[in-house]
């Protein structure tokens, strides 16, 4: 058992890879002991002030056996603790790396994920997966058709899209009974009757293909259920499935030549790998059972046999997507599309998830969760849904065909605009707000290109005249302006678009040090230049 203890000072917020909304300050008696490790989150956290100055950032290089953690204010001494339990076997080591206070927590958690295992490991993301990305999930769900998948796949395409993601429904025995009849992983011959050739004509358009499996899952109603019952003790009623145990050398056979054997015949870039936390209910947690750490090593076990598989076959072009909450440091060297949780329409959870997933994966490739909105709302509220997806590689799934003209030019709009930043979206330094507001406003910059994105309303926007030649100023609120704090004189050109991209006002104005209030549509964008 290790305890790390500060005083509390001024801290309002401790953050941590799995907090979600749990963004205030939790009482130390609160809650029970979280289990971290490779299949869900990581050992880390920072305590931080109300300047976002970190208290107290800690982390540990155990990624893959189990770790139980909890934390929290003592009302009896105003003082923070954090508990550590390390089930451990003989000759096992951990080291906690904890870093000097004062820096933002951005910077502090930056520094000790260069430190943490997983970083110099990582693997190299293809050019397929650093571009926008069309998914059938939210647009489709289960009903997926090779002519459906293909005539959306064109317009994708046409949109900027450089990748396709075919979720769910794909497989044979998939209906609408949950996941029952999960455990052949073979397409279905009425949605796909040639799903090789398929993969084949949405390649020709340009979009790297990547299906969905859930490899762990096994359902009464599959051909496999009878051979693999038996290795599927565990029943999970809200799946209407059974979960596959790893620690079973016959389950990390099976997984891992259904797996090769899909991308191999159909000519797949690569597989998305759901559900792989539900590995973890083999695994008590206890501190007095070894039982998750046995099956963390397995699923190392599992992951490693796969991904030397899979690399055999598309070499370095191999794309796996991973998703929270197992897209932490210990997984990047298993996949190298990070993606955020399922939070459809909740543009401020996309953009926090994608966020949380980034800071303790610098480098990395993260991608959103698929972008969805009402296409009868008005074209700002979509574009708020992309804002969302700027600082991570947007995925889009909504019905392209079915949209209108100016959410289609708004789409494009966008998407394009993210191309043009992708080297200081993705690629560049980048520092976000307190996370306990949600990151309400985020930078990026790369050398003299910055992009800084407003989510809160009535947020000040500082600014240092010349240190950068290229801002686009985004509003991603339902104001109709922005407000600047210049720290020095500046000439300025203000280049003024609305939510679709088309020209709202070009201004050249001579701004002196303090607040100015710029016009900016709701939704819209403003790129500063000097004049």
């Amino acid at each position: 058992m290790v305890r790390l203890d500060v005083p509390l000072g001024d801290g309002v917020g401790y953050w941590h890879p799995a907090a979600g909304w749990e963004r205030p300050l939790p009482a130390d008696w609160e809650g029970d002991w979280r289990r971290v490790g490779l299949m869900d989150s990581a050992v880390a956290g920072c305590l931080y002030d109300g300047a976002g100055r970190s208290l107290l950032a800690f982390a540990g290089d155990r990624s893959d056996a189990t770790t139980l953690i909890r934390f929290g204010v003592s009302e009896d001494t105003a003082r923070f603790g954090v508990w550590l339990a390390m089930p451990m076997r003989a000759g096992e080591e951990c080291r906690l790396r904890i870093e000097a206070p004062g820096r933002s927590a951005d910077d502090a958690l930056r520094a000790l994920a260069r430190w943490m295992p997983g970083t110099g490991d990582a693997l190299r993301t293809p050019e397929a997966g650093r571009t926008p990305a069309y998914s059938t999930w939210y647009s489709m769900h289960r009903d997926v058709s090779a002519a459906a998948v293909e005539a959306e796949a064109a317009i994708a395409a046409e949109l900027g899209c450089g990748l396709l993601l075919l979720d769910d429904g794909w497989q044979a025995h998939a209906g609408s009974r949950k996941y029952s009849g999960c455990g052949d992983w073979t397409p279905d011959p009425a949605k796909f009757p040639d799903f090789a050739a398929h993969v084949r004509r949405v390649r020709q358009m340009g979009l790297s293909y990547v299906a969905w499996i859930a490899p762990l899952l096994l359902g009464e109603r599959s051909l496999a259920y009878g051979a693999l019952e038996g290795l599927a003790p565990h029943r999970v009623p809200r799946l209407a499935c059974q979960v596959l145990d790893p620690r079973q050398d016959k389950v990390r056979a099976f997984v891992v030549e259904r797996c090769a054997e899909l991308v191999k015949r159909y000519g797949l870039d690569g597989l998305k790998l759901d559900f792989l936390e539900t590995a973890m209910v083999y695994g008590t947690g206890t501190g007095d059972d070894d039982r998750a750490a046995d099956v963390s090593e397995a699923m190392r076990t599992l992951l490693d046999e796969l991904y030397t598989r899979l690399r055999a076959l598309r070499g370095e072009d191999l794309l796996i997507e991973l998703r929270q909450p197992y897209a932490g440091p210990g997984m990047r060297r298993f996949g190298n599309l990070l993606r955020a949780s399922d939070c459809p329409a909740d543009a401020t959870a996309n953009r926090v998830r994608t966020l949380d997933i980034a800071r303790l994966a610098p480098g990395a490739t993260v991608h959103c969760d698929m972008l969805m909105w009402d296409p009868r709302a008005g074209v700002e509220a979509a574009a708020r849904q992309l804002h969302s997806a700027l600082y991570a590689v947007p995925q889009v799934s909504v019905r392209l065909a079915e949209l209108s003209a100016e959410h289609r030019a708004m789409t494009a709009w966008w998407l394009g605009l993210w191309r043009r930043y992708r080297d200081v979206l993705i690629d560049g330094e980048r520092r976000a707000g307190r996370p306990d507001e949600r990151d309400a406003t985020v930078t990026a910059w790369n050398g003299d290109r910055a992009v800084i994105t407003v989510f809160g309303e009535h947020r000040v926007v500082p600014l240092e005249p010349g240190r950068f030649t290229d801002v686009a100023l985004i509003n991603s609120t339902t104001a109709d302006h922005l407000v600047l704090d210049l720290a020095d004189i500046a000439r300025v050109r203000l280049a003024v678009t609305d939510a679709c991209g088309r020209p709202a006002g070009i201004h050249i104005r001579e701004l002196g040090p303090g607040l100015h209030r710029l016009p900016v549509p709701p939704a819209g964008l403003c790129r500063l230049s000097p004049a």
